[in-house]
């Protein structure tokens, strides 16, 4: 069975758990429209993603 050679200290520790924390998600001011949206996703709205039209943009009823 594997065992550790020497034990791991707080500090090591917290490094390695400090990727667990639960972080807010990150919005980005879209350039043309104005709205928030996440970084790397289509703009619902418009339907754009990096200047181009990828979707039609979605009808309000």
């Amino acid at each position: 069975m594997a065992v550790p050679r020497k034990k791991v200290t707080r500090m090591k520790r917290g490094f390695r758990r400090s990727t667990d924390a639960v972080k807010k998600p990150t919005y980005i001011e879209d350039k043309d429209s104005g709205e928030l949206r996440r970084p790397h996703h289509i703009d619902l709205k418009t339907g754009m993603y990096r200047g181009r039209q990828v979707l039609e943009p979605k009808d309000d009823i």
